[in-house]
C-alpha cells in the first residue's frame, strides 16, 4: 500500500471570498485542526481552529490573510517527509498540492501513523536500542558495523536526540546475539542509554555493587 492511498477528498477548500462563518461552521462538525482555503483556485494556507473562532463570523476570510498558515505536501512527498511536516506544524490535517499548487486532498496525522505503525521498523520483532556518543565521533556506518557483525539486521534507526554536542540514535535491531551487540558498543565507547533484560553487564555491575556493599557493611 502506498501513502498516496490514503489521501482523503471529502473536504474541499473554502474560498477566501466566503464568510469565517463558514470556516467555523466547518470545525463545529469535524475534529480537524485546520480548514484550507483557497484563491481562484489556488491554496493559500490554512486557517486554525483556535484562532477562528476568535474572528467575526460576519467577516470575508480574505479580511484574516495574516493568519494563514502555509503547510502542505506535494503528491511525490514520502510518508517521512510528510510526518516531518505534521509535526512542525501541530496539525492533524496535511493539505496535498500538485506540481502547479492545485489542492488534490489531505492526509489526516491517524492515517499516516498508521501507515508508519506498519513499516518494519514498529511492525517486526525486535528490540530498539539507544545509544549516545559525541556529534563528532558516531558514525552510521561504524554502528551497522557493530550490529551486522553480530548477526544483527537494523529495521531502522533515527537522531532522537541532540543536546550539547551528545547525539542520542535510537535504532530498531531484529533479535540476535543482543547482548553481544550492547558489549561491542560500549567497547567502541558508545553509551548505551537503553536498559535491556538481556544486557549482562548492568546485572553484572548490580552484583558487584551489592557484593561490595555487603563487604563494607561487615
Amino acid at each position: 500500500m502506498s501513502i498516496t492511498d490514503f489521501i482523503i477528498n471529502d473536504i474541499k477548500p473554502v474560498s477566501e471570498k466566503e464568510l469565517i462563518g463558514e470556516v467555523q461552521t466547518i470545525f463545529s462538525q469535524t475534529t480537524l485542526s485546520h480548514v484550507p482555503i483557497q484563491r481562484d483556485s489556488t491554496y493559500v494556507g490554512c486557517l486554525a481552529e483556535n484562532d477562528t473562532h476568535c474572528y467575526d463570523a460576519n467577516c470575508i476570510i480574505s479580511d484574516y490573510t495574516h493568519a494563514y498558515e502555509h503547510f502542505f505536501v506535494r503528491y511525490e512527498t514520502n510518508w517521512l517527509d510528510i510526518l516531518e511536516t505534521f509535526a512542525q506544524n501541530s496539525s492533524n490535517i496535511m493539505p496535498v498540492l500538485d506540481e502547479n499548487n492545485t489542492y488534490i486532498g489531505y492526509y489526516e496525522l491517524a492515517d499516516v501513523m498508521n501507515f508508519f505503525n506498519n513499516t518494519p521498523f514498529i511492525s517486526e520483532p525486535g528490540s530498539v536500542v539507544i545509544i549516545e556518543k559525541g556529534m563528532q565521533d558516531y558514525s552510521f556506518s561504524e554502528i551497522s558495523q557493530i550490529v551486522e557483525s553480530n548477526d544483527g539486521k537494523i529495521w531502522g534507526g533515527f537522531i532522537s536526540k541532540i543536546e550539547n554536542d551528545v547525539v542520542q540514535i535510537s535504532i530498531k535491531i531484529g533479535r540476535a546475539n543482543f547482548n553481544d551487540i550492547l558489549a561491542a558498543f560500549r567497547r567502541y565507547s558508545y553509551n548505551v542509554v537503553s536498559s535491556h533484560q538481556e544486557d549482562t553487564f548492568i546485572k553484572d555491575l548490580r552484583e558487584r555493587s551489592q557484593y561490595l556493599e555487603k563487604y563494607l557493611n561487615i
